[in-house]
């Protein structure tokens, strides 16, 4: 069976384009067929202060893997491309590859995982717990999934990112 799967990309260590086009590249081999790319997003650090601004965009891939095998290969391919823990005390920092599994069908799951090269449990929340309140997330996912469906707030990611963006403007 065929999945329809959105995943976040950010990255502000490195060659943060050349980075993202590498991630890509790694997904489309070991995920499968990416069905659309947005365009990439230069935004400030969320949720930590830093002066490295992140490039950020949203992939669609058509797969036939589950979400641990999704999961399993995105950490992966965070490591090889630098990625040295998944946060410092709790909070975020900079990096030069963050993967997040953003939307899985129409999948509600919360799980915890070991993981080949992980120090302990890597926890899964589907849909992404904190999307619908990040415009670095809404705005490439509405470039590629307008009309994708939210599993739990039964909206769509315009709207998501419209009610965002009213309520962020001043």
């Amino acid at each position: 069976m065929e999945h329809i799967i959105y995943l976040g990309l950010g990255s502000n260590e490195g060659d943060r384009e050349v980075l993202m086009r590498r991630a890509v590249d790694l997904l489309r081999e070991r995920i499968g067929t990416v069905t659309c790319l947005s365009a990439l997003y230069e935004t400030e650090p969320w949720g930590f202060v830093s002066p490295h601004p992140f490039l950020n965009a949203a992939v669609g891939i058509r797969t036939a893997l589950q979400p641990r095998e999704v999961l399993t290969a995105t950490q992966q391919i965070e490591r090889e491309l630098g990625r040295r823990r998944k946060s410092t005390a709790g909070g975020y920092a900079d990096r030069p590859m963050d993967i997040d599994l953003l939307l899985f069908d129409d999948c509600i799951l919360e799980a915890d995982y070991d993981l080949p090269g992980e120090t302990g449990p890597v926890h899964l929340s589907l849909p992404h717990p904190l999307m619908h309140e990040r415009a670095f997330v809404l705005l490439p996912l509405a470039d590629i999934a307008p009309d994708a469906v939210h599993p739990v707030l039964h909206r769509s990611v315009r709207s998501l990112l419209q009610d965002l963006q009213s309520r962020s403007a001043p």
